[in-house]
């Protein structure tokens, strides 16, 4: 795969993800939400750290957590020019673009939104707004897809679990979040097709 592939791949992430991004934060109010299917919603979340809302505690968790991810998205950036260059397999390079592109579409909203957007909390945001909600590097990073598959109790016999109350699939992602998850899904599903042996 050539580097005017990958980039293009990257860029189409990129573009999916921030134009479902401020779609959302720009007509939905934080909690908001539409039922696409009984299965499916679109949920409007602000995430302030990692996956499910994991955050690094302190005055300086979400800084360091945006800074590493920055240094991260460097070195993936270096580990895929490095793949094109030596003309690994497609398998590799796309996972690595796709990884790439969601680690930046999140960098993007952590960045810039806290310094573009207003609150989302009693009313629509507004990009470019002359008061803002955060600072530079500490923005929140926005999520909206939900899918509630399945949510009961579970039966009394299974071991540890039996008889609690669980919910198929509880998470709340993005595109970026989807990208990522795809890229290290291509990694493991073809783990061999990705890293051949020679």
């Amino acid at each position: 795969m050539s580097l005017r592939k990958a980039y293009l791949l990257i860029f189409l992430v990129l573009l999916v993800d921030q134009i479902s991004k401020i779609y959302v934060k720009t007509n939905f109010i934080l909690g908001e939400e539409v039922q696409v299917f009984n299965w499916f919603k679109i949920h409007f979340i602000e995430n302030e750290g990692m996956a499910w809302g994991t955050k690094i505690p302190g005055e300086y968790g979400k800084l360091i957590l945006t800074v590493f991810r920055i240094f991260a998205v460097f070195g993936i950036g270096y580990w895929l020019a490095d793949a094109i260059k030596k003309r690994h397999s497609t398998y590799l390079i796309v996972a690595i673009a796709l990884i790439f592109a969601g680690a930046a579409g999140n960098i993007l909203d952590s960045v810039f939104y806290g310094v573009i957007f207003d609150d989302s909390t009693h009313n629509l945001a507004t990009i470019f707004s002359p008061t803002p909600y955060g600072t530079w590097f500490h923005g929140l990073v926005v999520d909206m897809f939900y899918f509630p598959i399945w949510e009961g109790n579970l039966p009394a016999w299974m071991p540890v679990f039996g008889g609690k109350h669980f919910m198929f699939f509880n998470a709340i992602f993005n595109v970026a979040d989807m990208a990522i998850s795809t890229g290290v899904g291509i990694l493991l599903v073809f783990n061999k097709r990705a890293f051949p042996k020679h």
